[in-house]
């Protein structure tokens, strides 16, 4: 794959170049930021996430595209309903028990031959280095991992590529980079208001400050590639 692809987007266009026309699933759509992305791109876009809030914001941010509450594990949607269903650093949000549910979910709405694209943050990065204090997510990821491996040996899905890139992310403050983390999982507030001191230590030894001394922080991500053999 090209160098070129670093983004969720970028890494749908470089196995579907033209998106007009194609029925897209976002789990885990969050306030809707690759739904509008999508929506730009000329696709019909449905989002899901057990978020209330984040999918008001969501609606309000793309009108054009459909939002449902939902979780990943039980999606309200016929079978074969999309040709793509993205998972984008979602996975291991799921329970652990629900896993290979939501991997079988993900398969089962989407047509056979469609495409299933997920994407997972690794357990390495200094942007893992300065959550893991708050929230040491090193066998959650691998669980998500795991479970589509699963899913793969057992010919449900068929793995056409992997490939990589480094999400960066900068910040003016260890306050942001707190409200950031937040956003995607409001139970860490209570840890970091217990530890806070604990917690901008690891953000500050962990970051790395660009020429206008805001903290830069990496995150490797890792994109999955699969088919859908039967659902």
């Amino acid at each position: 794959m090209s160098n070129n692809v670093n983004s969720p987007l970028a890494v749908l266009k470089s196995v579907i170049p033209s998106l007009a026309g194609i029925r897209i699933l976002d789990v885990g759509c969050g306030s809707g930021g690759l739904a509008r992305l999508l929506i730009e791109e000329g696709a019909e876009v449905t989002g899901v996430d057990p978020n209330p809030q984040a999918l008001t914001a969501a609606r309000t941010r793309v009108p054009a595209a459909r939002f449902e509450e939902a979780s990943a594990e039980a999606l309200p949607f016929e079978d074969a309903a999309f040709d793509v269903v993205l998972v984008v650093n979602a996975l291991h949000h799921v329970p652990l028990d629900a896993m290979d549910r939501a991997v079988a979910e993900a398969a089962r709405v989407a047509r056979p031959g469609g495409w299933l694209i997920v994407l997972e943050p690794l357990a390495a990065g200094n942007f893992f280095d300065a959550l893991r204090v708050v929230e040491d997510e090193t066998a959650v990821r691998l669980a998500a991992r795991n479970a589509l491996a699963r899913a793969i040996e057992g010919n449900r899905l068929r793995l056409e590529t992997t490939t990589s890139y480094v999400r960066r992310e900068v910040f003016a403050d260890v306050a942001q980079f707190f409200a950031r983390i937040v956003a995607i999982d409001a139970a860490r507030e209570a840890t970091i208001r217990a530890n806070r001191e604990t917690a901008t230590a690891a953000v500050l030894a962990a970051a790395h400050r660009d020429k206008d001394g805001r903290l830069v922080l990496d995150q490797p991500i890792k994109a999955d590639i699969l088919r859908v053999v039967r659902s």
